[in-house]
């Protein structure tokens, strides 16, 4: 009997070239791939919430593929300690579901919520942040009121094509698909984490087009700074061209926290008690 294995992981984005597998190149699906596939004995194939760019980070990315009852029984409360260990240390195995057949990470997500974080100024340098945070030296006065009342024309169902990749935008439209997406939530306030005091952009939709966090940030840190007002930020969406919005923020301080799926759709597996650490990788404990 089939049914589906979901798995949710978090990843630090920073050696990955993305979430996608790509040719001689380290990926996070790549890197899950082989492990499962040592631990299953067989190949598999993902299907994920959403992919992140290289760079980005996650806390909360699921991802699918279809196992059989037998495999389930027999890899049950060991699968999560033997993909942590399987797994590098920039990848953590969070916690194991399963589902009915046919449900995928990917169609079956209502909902997904990325965080950006932005440090402000010459005194803000992120020290427990580094690494996942966007130092914005020239920010210090970023006015998150401000930006937050710009950024409401953005939510409900648009045409986001002035805050898509040009080149990932032509690719939707020669095949025939849509650049229209629907934010639910798009919010920006000052908030602490780590000790460490952040302007923080949550975006909250039923799906994403390729850099649309990044350059929608992009486009708020110019009226956060003062040098646009909340009118270009509508008028930059109404243009429907990426030249009319602003630039793509940097995809270190992008994180999927996290992806909403129907209440039900998915069962936690339990797992035994274990310390979650990763095998020695021979380098000095800091």
């Amino acid at each position: 009997m089939e049914k589906t294995l979901v798995i949710k992981l978090g990843y630090r984005g920073a050696e990955f070239c993305g979430y996608a597998e790509q040719p001689g190149l380290r990926t996070v699906a790549g890197e899950l791939r082989r492990a499962l596939e040592t631990a299953l004995r067989r190949p598999v194939e993902l299907t994920c919430a959403g992919r992140t760019d290289a760079g980005v980070h996650a806390l909360a990315q699921y991802v699918s593929l279809p196992v059989s009852s037998e495999e389930l029984a027999a890899c049950g409360p060991r699968l999560q300690r033997t993909l942590t260990a399987l797994t590098p240390e920039d990848i953590a195995i969070k916690a194991l579901y399963q589902a009915e057949a046919g449900f995928s990470a990917r169609f079956d997500a209502q909902a997904r919520g990325y965080r950006y974080r932005i440090a402000c100024g010459d005194a803000a340098c992120p020290v427990l942040g580094w690494g996942h945070v966007w130092w914005l030296r020239s920010g210090a006065n970023l006015d998150a009121q401000a930006m937050h009342e710009a950024a409401q024309c953005l939510v409900g169902e648009h045409d986001f094509m002035s805050f898509c990749k040009v080149s990932s935008a032509e690719a939707i439209r020669a095949d025939g698909r849509s650049t229209s997406r629907y934010l639910a939530e798009v919010s920006v306030s000052r908030v602490i984490e780590a000790g460490e005091e952040l302007v923080a952009i949550d975006v909250v939709g039923n799906a994403f087009l390729h850099n649309m966090v990044r350059a929608i940030t992009g486009t708020l840190v110019e009226v956060g700074q003062g040098r646009r007002d909340a009118a270009w930020v509508a008028r930059a969406l109404e243009a429907c061209d990426r030249k009319a919005a602003g630039p793509t923020a940097p995809a270190c301080g992008l994180t999927l926290e996290r992806v909403d799926y129907p209440a039900g759709s998915l069962v936690k597996m339990e797992t035994p008690t274990f310390s979650g650490q990763k095998p020695n990788s021979g380098q000095n404990p800091r």
